[in-house]
């Protein structure tokens, strides 16, 4: 008889009744209901375990599994203006795609709206072709102006360089309010 991991993990060394075998006893029926009351008696998120031939204390270990783990992120997330184009180019080319085939089917039955529908499916080719060229474009001018600094002519290191100084002229007047603050408020006028 061939047994697998299992059975041989269960099964006792010397042919006997298993033991020390010990299974687990699920007290509360559901993960947010607590078994028992405040008495120390089993609580949520607590599991007994009890030895297979019953005898000896019932030992307790903590059973918390949380329901998912969190992941970092593969890739960032796409900025607004280009997810916004990208979903606009999906959508486009999803109705293109059913147009194309509903025109296909047409033809086949021989119905009279098979040259409509041909029609527009390559109008909606046309469309889905500037909606995907959109994305791209969007893409482009958006690493343009927030994020591509080694390209010359970016503007997003104008734009940095004036952040940079909009946070410092803010940190240098904050300082100024501590000093005054600091000192009591002399020099101050009554009323701003």
């Amino acid at each position: 008889m061939v047994m697998g991991t299992a059975e041989r993990r269960e099964a006792p060394e010397d042919g006997g009744a298993a033991g020390a075998t010990a299974r687990s006893v699920r007290e509360a029926p559901d993960r947010g209901i607590p078994a028992a009351g405040p008495d120390g008696q089993d609580g949520p998120g607590r599991e007994r375990r009890i030895r297979a031939d019953g005898h000896g204390e019932p030992e307790e270990r903590s059973a918390y599994r949380p329901l998912w783990t969190e992941e970092p992120a593969r890739r960032r997330r796409l900025p607004d203006p280009v997810r916004t184009a990208a979903v606009r180019a999906v959508l486009v080319v999803a109705v293109t795609l059913i147009m194309a085939m509903v025109a296909f089917l047409c033809t086949l039955a021989g119905s009279w709206l098979a040259f409509p529908m041909v029609l527009g499916s390559v109008a909606g080719t046309v469309v889905a072709t500037w909606g995907v060229l959109d994305v791209w474009v969007t893409r482009q001018v958006w690493n343009q102006r927030h994020g591509v600094v080694s390209v010359p002519s970016s503007t997003a290191r104008a734009m940095r360089r004036e952040r940079r100084r909009a946070r410092r002229q803010a940190r240098s007047a904050e300082r100024a309010q501590e000093r005054i603050r600091r000192r009591g408020g002399a020099g101050q006028l009554s009323h701003p």
